[in-house]
């Protein structure tokens, strides 16, 4: 019993240390949405990576890191509107 509570103790710890790492009240579009944004940002922090998009897509690397930059703001659209029992 000892271990398992060390176990919640440290995902809890984690959990709130970094933002993404989720907890039990993150919906699916937060979760979506943390995965995106961890995505766009190890495309533009490997440069290979990032080279190989821009020679796929036929740009720039630096165009393609900016368009990576903008998607971060809203990779998955504007948040779902929550049910009116939920602001209670």
């Amino acid at each position: 019993m000892g271990d398992r509570y060390n176990i919640f103790s440290q995902m809890e710890h984690l959990q709130s240390k970094y933002n993404g790492t989720g907890h039990a009240d993150l919906t699916k579009w937060e979760w979506m949405v943390h995965t995106h944004r961890d995505s766009y940002a190890s495309y533009i922090g490997h440069g290979d990576l990032l080279s190989h998009i821009a020679i796929c897509e036929n740009e720039s690397r630096a165009r393609v890191q900016f368009n990576l930059l903008k998607k971060m703001f809203h990779p998955c659209g504007p948040p779902p509107q929550k049910p009116k029992w939920m602001d209670m």
